[in-house]
This record gives C-alpha cells, sequence and structure tokens, in this order.
C-alpha cells in the first residue's frame, strides 16, 4: 500500500497492526523523552533559554530575507556557491548539474530530512548516479526500502533483530543482532564509500548569516567525512535554517541536543566554513548550498509562519501521545509526529495530507516539550479551519458539526438531546459505555466512553436544592 495514497485511517490501521514495531517505538521515544527531561536539569535557567531561543527564531523568520543574503554575500566571499531553488525540482536539478559539471559517479550522502523532502535520491539514481546514505539509521532504511520514520532516529521502529536480518539478507553476511557487530559491518561497507566518493551531500542544522558558516550536528562521524573527503560538497538547506550570529548559534546549540536525544551536546559539532584554503589538507575543492524554499515563502506569508520557527529537534514526537501510540510512517509523509502534521499540508498543500490536522489530540504535550515554544496545538486548529473552508474536511466531521449547530441552537433540541443521553446513561446503569455508533465507534474500539450524567445540572440544581 503507497503510504501517501491511503488514508490516514487506513495508514492507522496498517501501522496498528505491527505490534512489535510500536513497542520498538515506544521504548526508543520513552527513552528520548526522560532523557530531554533529564538533559534540561542541566541547563541553567532553562526557561529563559528556551525563550531566547523563540525570540532568536521569531527575529530571524521575521527578517529572513535579510539574514539569507547576508548569508549569500559571507558564504560567497569564502569560494563557495549558493543556488537559489523555488522548488523540489528545482533543488533536484541544481544538484545534477553540479554533479554533472564535476564529473561525478558515486555520492555519499550524511542525514538530511529536506533531501527526503525533494526525493533527491530517487532523481540522482535515475541519471546514473550511485548514492549511499552514510549515516547508520539512513543506510539501513536505505538497504531495506524503507524510509525514516523519526526525525532523528529513521529507523526508531526497528529492532536490532530486524536489522540484522537486513544486513544478511541485503550485505550477504552472516546473521548476527549483536549491536557492536552490526555498527562494524555498516563501517567495512561505508568505509570505500567515503574514500571512492566524488560528492559529498549533507543537510544544513543552522546556517550563520553573518560568517556564512554552516553547522551539523551528529552523533556519527560520517558527517565530517562527507564534508572533507570528497572533492565537491553540497548542502542542501530549507531556507529557514538561518541564525544571524554566532553568538546566536550557541543558544540553539544549548537547546538542539537536549530536546532531541537528551545529550548536553552530541557527538560532533561542526562548522564548516567554505571550501578548502590553503594549507588545508581535507577540504572539499568545491562547495555549494542550496537554498530551499519548495512552499516555505507561502508559509511564510500566512498564519502559519510559526512552524518555520522549529529546530528539527524531534521533542514533539517523542512526547506527542499519537506518535507513540502509531509511529511515523502512518502520517503518510516525509515529516512525521505534531511538526509533520503542520509542515506537511504547509510544504506539500492541504489536499495532498488533508486529514493530517486531525492526527493530534491537541492535549499540548507537542507546545510544552517544544524548545522554542511554538504553539503547534493553535497552528494544527487553524489548518482544521482551513479545511472546513476548502471542503477538504471528512464528510462526517462536516455532517457532524452540522447536527450540533442545529441542536444547540434551539433549547428544546438540546433538552431532548441531554434527555436521551441520560436515559442511556441510567440503562447502562451508570457503567462506562463500550460500544458507541458509527464514526463514534473508532473511540471505544479501544477505550471506553464516560456516562453520561443521568440529570442535567439544571435539573439537579432547580429551585436552589443542592444534591
Amino acid at each position: 500500500m503507497d503510504t501517501h495514497e491511503a488514508s490516514l485511517r487506513e495508514r492507522v490501521t496498517t501501522a496498528l497492526a505491527n505490534k512489535r514495531q510500536l513497542v520498538n517505538i515506544q521504548v526508543a521515544t520513552d527513552r528520548f523523552f526522560s532523557g530531554r527531561l533529564n538533559a534540561l536539569e542541566t541547563l541553567p535557567h532553562a526557561d529563559a533559554m528556551r525563550d531566547l531561543a523563540r525570540a532568536i527564531r521569531a527575529h530571524t523568520i521575521s527578517r529572513l530575507d535579510e539574514y539569507l543574503l547576508q548569508f549569500e554575500q559571507a558564504f560567497t566571499a569564502l569560494g563557495g556557491v549558493v543556488h537559489w531553488a523555488r522548488d523540489a525540482e528545482e533543488a533536484r536539478q541544481i544538484v545534477l548539474r553540479i554533479a554533472q559539471d564535476a564529473g561525478v559517479s558515486r555520492i555519499a550522502k550524511s542525514k538530511s530530512m529536506v533531501t527526503e523532502e525533494i526525493a533527491l535520491n530517487a532523481a540522482l539514481e535515475a541519471s546514473g548516479l550511485q548514492v549511499v546514505e552514510t549515516d547508520l539509521g539512513e543506510y539501513i532504511a536505505q538497504l531495506s526500502g524503507d524510509r525514516p520514520s523519526h526525525l532523528l532516529a529513521p529507523v526508531l521502529h526497528l529492532s536490532r533483530q530486524d536489522v540484522g536480518r537486513i544486513f544478511a539478507e541485503k550485505l550477504h553476511v552472516p546473521y548476527t543482532d549483536d549491536i557492536s557487530e552490526l555498527t562494524a559491518i555498516a563501517r567495512r561497507n561505508l568505509r570505500e564509500v567515503f574514500l571512492a566518493a566524488n560528492m559529498g551531500i549533507t543537510g544544513c542544522n543552522f546556517a550563520v548569516a553573518e560568517t556564512g558558516t554552516i553547522c551539523l550536528v551528529t552523533n556519527e562521524g560520517n558527517g565530517r567525512m562527507v564534508t572533507s573527503l570528497p572533492r565537491v560538497h553540497v548542502v542542501i538547506m530549507g531556507m529557514e535554517r538561518i541564525v544571524p550570529t554566532v553568538k546566536d548559534l550557541g543558544v540553539m546549540l544549548q537547546l538542539l541536543p537536549r530536546s532531541g536525544t537528551g545529550q548536553k551536546m552530541c557527538s560532533y559539532t561542526s562548522l564548516v566554513t567554505g571550501p578548502r584554503r590553503r594549507g588545508d589538507p581535507y577540504a572539499p575543492q568545491e562547495m555549494h548550498v542550496v537554498i530551499v524554499d519548495n512552499g516555505r515563502s507561502k508559509a511564510l506569508a500566512g498564519d502559519l509562519a510559526e512552524i518555520l520557527y522549529c529546530i528539527r529537534c524531534s521533542a514533539c514526537l517523542n512526547a506527542c501521545p499519537v506518535y507513540r501510540t502509531i509511529g511515523g510512517h502512518a502520517y503518510g509523509g516525509v515529516y512525521s509526529g505534531p511538526v509533520g502534521s503542520v509542515i506537511s499540508p504547509v510544504l506539500g498543500g492541504l489536499a495532498a495530507f488533508p486529514d493530517l490536522p486531525h492526527a493530534s489530540t491537541l492535549c499540548g504535550a507537542c507546545k510544552d516539550a517544544c524548545p522554542v515554544h511554538i504553539d503547534l496545538p493553535t497552528l494544527l486548529l487553524r489548518l482544521r479551519r482551513d479545511t472546513v473552508q476548502e471542503g477538504l474536511s471528512p464528510a462526517w466531521t462536516a455532517a457532524g458539526m452540522k447536527g450540533y449547530a442545529w441542536v444547540t441552537r434551539r433549547y428544546g433540541r438540546y433538552r431532548l438531546l441531554t434527555a436521551l443521553a441520560g436515559a442511556v446513561s441510567r440503562l447502562a446503569r451508570g457503567r462506562w459505555l463500550t460500544w458507541l455508533p458509527g464514526p463514534l465507534g473508532g473511540w471505544t474500539r479501544y477505550r471506553a466512553f464516560p456516562p453520561f450524567a443521568p440529570e442535567t445540572f439544571q435539573k439537579r440544581n432547580r429551585g436552589g436544592r443542592h444534591e
């Protein structure tokens, strides 16, 4: 089943049927969630730091054009080349042209969600180029034909036994589920890729406008191999991934690892400032940055611009009860969790993802966890409003709201409905309901529904009587 073409209900049904993967997701997100709480306790004045980070993001996004141009000027002065891509197709063509001009045949990639967003690998491979993911999680996903299910941990849904079977089948090695042995197998296979690659492609955690610096945050050494060994380095950067100064970057780097993986600092924080200079033994001869719009400027002009504050830490996924229950594949797009429920409709169009704004309980856990205080519940409500205005909301939801409005406009109708609900509760003898009809059965399929009050509050307290 194509997860993008299937409805949310179909994708969720498929996800819920895979109990083993759901356990893997629950265990991993529990670890990330508790790690975040513990790591933030080590940060003095953590709430003030989060407020400052939000202010930096808000200021940057409000003057995004200025800071992007400042970055281009600084990066160009270092000898790099900046390219501007209006959409995914233009971004793919830019990278392909760079590869062709440089005579590239093999490409080593570091983890990048924006390259997933623009479907870069498929386009490069269709042109005859060999593309190898070098992040361990992405490498496993590439070998198995899977796709990332989490922003930071692409194969969060797989167990070590799953990985052992994938390696045995695809790499023709004896089966093992020992983590150190699996890591060694991947290292042996990837070492030749690093040495033979003509081009390295990375994403960008942050770009610094004042210095033209690209910041990459990883827990694996592959990022440094990809940025230093190949003679051409191409950075694919969402246009919002920028900070004004190095000082601002310092604020973000105190929050990103703590919020995502529960670390004070990730194993590798790399600052790449331009291509090879005289005396540099290991650095690319050419360095290109492709700044991708792909719907972001449209978001910038509307009331969903706040989603561009996101620093892709994944804290909202780890806190979200919906993500923790259904996993990332059920969201159907590249981005999952609460942030995916907003950014996928923003970038891909609401018509392509009309059901994602409803994949939330609006409990606010995502907002509480977000290091820059993005009000994700409000953004989701705005998207739900847009689905109604554009005629994209589920038919049963629209009919239900119209029915509710019809009942509540007249006191007599409302009184009759509450009386019927009370009668149902009395027939059930006050027990929680285990079955509801129609679409409401989606609730009682997995949990009981609380009983209705046998009497209305008004009836119980008529004439000042209290019980």
